[in-house]
């Protein structure tokens, strides 16, 4: 199992947020994970972009977070788009048909665009 919190990092560019969680996503980060994520979904509108990049592995736990928050982020009018996905991520996201959810970048930039 992984330690109890993950890296989290956030910043504005182009109008847009971007939150960079790092680590694992599973049963010892979860929570955390949902809430942060949850947050900043229903910060209010505009273009939110999670950046993948720094996560390692997603359990399902996880995808039901990027759920609530796109539920979250609709209340607020906030759009999600998931950029950078590494190919576990990738696969994880192919399976569970997240990226027929969501809108999945190569980059930060094409996320942005």
């Amino acid at each position: 199992m992984s330690g109890s919190t993950l890296g989290w990092t956030t910043e504005s560019r182009g109008g847009a947020r971007i939150v960079a969680p790092a680590g694992r996503v599973d049963e010892a980060t979860a929570t955390e994970f949902t809430e942060r994520l949850r947050e900043a979904a229903a910060a209010g509108g505009g273009t939110l972009v999670l950046d993948l990049a720094g996560i390692a592995y997603m359990s399902s736990r996880g995808l039901r977070a990027l759920t609530l928050a796109q539920r979250k982020g609709s209340e607020a009018g906030t759009t999600i788009v998931l950029a950078r996905p590494n190919p576990t991520m990738r696969e994880i996201l192919a399976i569970s048909r997240y990226d027929m959810v969501f809108k999945v970048a190569e980059t930060i930039e094409d996320a942005l665009a």
